[in-house]
């Protein structure tokens, strides 16, 4: 897949999410296989003031392969400002949020809130374009709620503004992450537009990549909540997409080993204390499905040392899954 002078190795992208799509998580996504990686959203005023906590999540150094940037605010000049910044810290490209659905961002007029101000969008898409000498790219929904679904010509607008792909996730803000993701809508999408267009929403499985691909002829696919603790989604996905062959799910084994890893990547990058902290939600999607993955939950719950994660996870590494 192509996104104007970048070349990704394969058509599987990983989505950012908020706490989630750190440099530990990057990494083994693209050991993985991962065509793309993201980091996690970041606001413009954020990395205009230098806010330490803000700047750190676009430490990509050391890292291989493509990583995407994803900012988000609302007023051009900021944005364009924040996307220089970007661009100087290793962005490979830039991402604009358009779909985020929280409260607090709707609030300020960002995120999906700009699915509401077609034009502002527009502007900000160009000024970004005219800063920044990487493609620039824009995450969409179906749009604000199922009274004002305007994907296909917001997508329109911001590709003549000078987005080089759009990706839409086929849900409404109204509905944030329930319901059914509508597919119809990134299909229509696709046939409005000349830029690749990158489908987001409802896919579990390498089977839905490629029933997504197949129903709305979409460049890409973008992966979200499925990768948690299961980075094996993106492997699979790939060789899916490439060959028909369906790689079975990791054995327990292999899934507390990335789970150590992960730890192991974590200390390494933000220290003992906060790899502790943050490794708790990691344990419970990694082990979801292995008998006394409630136990464990408990257990990482309390843990105060990497060692006592370390031992918790490994109590779990023959222990089979349900069923």
């Amino acid at each position: 897949m192509r996104i104007r002078c970048l070349q990704l190795d394969n058509p599987v992208i990983s989505a950012p999410m908020a706490g989630v799509t750190d440099k530990a998580f990057r990494i083994l996504a693209r050991e993985a296989g991962c065509g793309l990686v993201c980091t996690e959203m970041v606001s413009d005023q954020a990395l205009l003031y230098g806010n330490v906590k803000t700047c750190s999540l676009l430490d990509v150094s050391g890292e291989t392969g493509p990583v995407s940037m994803q900012i988000f605010g609302s007023n051009p000049e900021y944005m364009a400002a924040a996307a220089e910044i970007a661009a100087r810290r290793g962005a490979a490209l830039i991402d604009i949020n358009m779909g985020c659905p929280t409260p607090k961002i709707v609030k300020n007029g960002e995120g999906s809130a700009l699915m509401k101000e077609p034009r502002k969008a527009a502007e900000i898409v160009s000024a970004v374009a005219s800063r920044v000498d990487l493609p620039v790219t824009v995450k969409i929904r179906k749009g604000w709620d199922e009274a004002s679904v305007n994907a296909v010509e917001f997508a329109r607008s911001v590709a003549e503004a000078g987005a080089a792909a759009v990706t839409v996730h086929g849900r409404t803000r109204s509905q944030f992450y329930t319901g059914k993701a509508d597919w119809e809508i990134i299909a229509a999408v696709k046939k409005a537009v000349t830029v690749p267009v990158i489908g987001n929403g409802d896919i579990w499985t390498p089977q839905d990549a490629l029933s997504m691909m197949k129903l709305t002829g979409c460049d890409g696919v973008m992966i979200g909540r499925a990768a948690l603790g299961n980075p094996w989604i993106f492997s699979r996905t790939v060789r899916f997409l490439k060959t028909g062959e369906l790689m079975p799910f990791p054995a327990p084994g292999e899934r507390v080993a990335t789970a150590l890893r992960h730890l192991d990547l974590m200390v390494g990058i933000k220290g003992e204390k906060v790899a502790v902290w943050e490794m708790r939600k990691h344990a419970a999607w990694y082990v979801k499905g292995l008998r006394g993955a409630a136990r464990l939950r408990e257990q990482v719950n309390r843990a105060r040392s990497v060692e006592e994660v370390r031992s918790i996870l490994l109590s779990l590494e023959h222990i089979p899954d349900h069923g």
